[in-house]
């Protein structure tokens, strides 16, 4: 039993004043003073400011591709196509030229709607999935879905919805949004991108589901448990051509932060956000169903929440800590690193392992790995399980490296080596692509698509099969079709993809080395 000593008023008072790093407090009898109050609650709305904008970007981070996709004319339940495959032109987070691109945003405010999924001519595929406007994942379609890649229709539920739902026929989701966004990816076929274009431009419906259409048996309108309806007339998807278009879905770093935050917050169900996130928005002001107006003071902090915020956010993802086990490093020692190892795509815990007697899920320890989801977020957009499985021949996976083998940030002045070993673990395709530092987006230079890759047919192998990468403002001698340009001045970042990967990249008996200056 504790000593009743140990708990005598003495022992817990407050000091009369307490030297710390908002300054002086002063407290009268334990009661703060009315400066020490104000330096506190500035404290607070500053610390919550800073927590909200880590916590909620991947909300503002969709909101800004749905305003970018507006800005062309993009409207919901149009689709934008990349025909001739993205380019450094438009500004997307960790976006890739390697496959056909088709995205967009689907409205669920008047009913449930289908997405009719083609299968495409072999050896092209589809890899899509649909997150809601919280970029928290609904379900997947094509190779990783339910219909795997045979083509198939996806019934899109809205919140409280309570109507009749089809018998069968459809992949039925329920989705926590008024508002999801639907991203698909078909692989080149010989490196050409206009054939799997063309199929989808051709074949790939979205439109309003029929209560009592197809899906429905005549039996369940007899026993009156639905409507019976003629299949309704299925309009053709509006397809917007995007590729070379210059225009930008990066989440704004200034104030604006929180007007757009604060549109997802108005627009979708009070119990479709984190009531934690909610919460931490509330206290900024930023509340469903009232107006954000922030006084003089709450503005000036709110402006600097979003400064320090970023900061933090650029810290998480370019600098983690390893030693704290803030760290995402995939091999030992290496800065090849992927934040959904983990925490996986709820950013809880790890993706489960895939063994001989079946999936193992691996141990919890019930944290949130809130490092891990700002560092994805901040970086990349849409997430799915298809990202992070530890399951061969399906999905994509992914590197990154913001660092040479010296632990010196890349440099875009200098010249840099990568070798990849023989035998690079893929099955569809494997490519390496620069990023700018501050956009995240496709590095802008005299090459347009700043990619290498399997695909392309050009790249020189060695004569024991690796390959040796090479970025850098100019191209080493001899070295012309294994170069990615760089910008003097400009930070940059490479990406290692590989499509349907191997069982030497999950068991690691294959490394790429680190980037090397030469």
């Amino acid at each position: 039993m504790t000593g009743a000593d140990e708990h005598t008023p003495e022992s817990i008072q407050t000091p009369d004043t307490v030297e710390t790093r908002i300054g002086k407090l002063e407290f009268t009898d334990g009661a703060p003073s009315a400066e020490t109050v104000e330096k506190v609650y500035d404290q607070l709305d500053f610390s919550r400011g800073v927590e909200a904008f880590l916590n909620s970007f991947q909300g503002a981070s969709i909101a800004a591709l749905r305003k970018g996709f507006l800005d062309i004319g993009v409207k919901d339940n149009d689709f934008t196509l990349f025909s001739d495959l993205m380019d450094s032109q438009s500004l997307f987070l960790t976006a890739n030229c390697d496959t056909v691109y088709w995205w967009g945003f689907v409205d669920l405010s008047d009913g449930p709607m289908v997405i009719d999924v083609p299968q495409l001519s072999p050896p092209s595929a589809i890899l899509g999935t649909v997150d809601d406007m919280w970029f928290q994942w609904v379900t997947d379609f094509g190779l990783p879905g339910p219909d795997r890649g045979h083509g198939g229709k996806y019934l899109l539920v809205p919140p409280g919805y309570e109507g009749p739902l089809p018998d069968s026929g459809f992949h039925v989701s329920h989705a926590r949004t008024n508002r999801v966004t639907a991203l698909a990816r078909a692989f080149m076929i010989d490196n050409e991108p206009s054939g799997p274009a063309a199929e989808v431009k051709e074949s790939f419906r979205v439109y309003p589901y029929a209560p009592g259409a197809e899906g429905t048996a005549i039996g369940t309108y007899l026993a009156g448990d639905g409507p019976l309806a003629a299949d309704a007339e299925i309009p053709q998807t509006n397809f917007v051509e995007c590729s070379g278009k210059a225009f930008n879905t990066i989440p704004p770093n200034d104030y604006s932060y929180w007007e757009l935050i604060n549109e997802v917050v108005q627009e979708e169900p009070a119990e479709a956000g984190d009531p934690e996130i909610l919460g931490q928005l509330a206290s900024l002001g930023i509340v469903k169903g009232k107006p954000f107006a922030p006084d003089k003071r709450m503005k000036g902090i709110l402006e600097d929440a979003v400064a320090v915020g970023n900061a933090t956010a650029r810290a998480a993802l370019f600098a983690p800590r390893e030693q704290e086990g803030e760290g995402f490093a995939y091999y030992e020692d290496s800065d090849w690193r992927n934040p959904l190892f983990a925490g996986g795509f709820e950013f809880l815990d790890p993706p489960p392992e895939i063994t001989a007697d079946g999936v193992v899920a691996a141990d919890s320890d019930g944290a949130r790995k809130i490092n891990s989801r700002i560092a994805f977020f901040y970086l990349a957009t849409g997430i799915t399980p298809a990202m992070c499985m530890h399951l061969t021949g399906v999905g994509s996976q992914y590197l990154l490296a913001t660092r040479d083998s010296d632990g010196n940030d890349l440099d875009g002045a200098k010249t840099y080596k990568l070798h990849l070993p023989a035998d690079i673990p893929y099955e569809r395709f494997w490519s390496v692509m620069l990023y700018d530092n501050q956009t995240r987006s496709m590095l802008q230079t005299s090459q347009p698509k700043p990619d290498l890759g399997s695909q392309s047919g050009t790249v020189k192998e060695n004569d024991d099969g690796s390959i040796d990468a090479y970025f850098g403002p100019e191209a080493p001698k001899g070295a012309e079709n294994n170069w990615l340009q760089t910008v003097p001045g400009k930070g940059f970042l490479p990406i290692l993809r590989f499509y349907s990967p191997k069982k030497s990249f999950f068991d690691k008996s294959w490394q790429p080395s680190e980037i090397e200056k030469v």
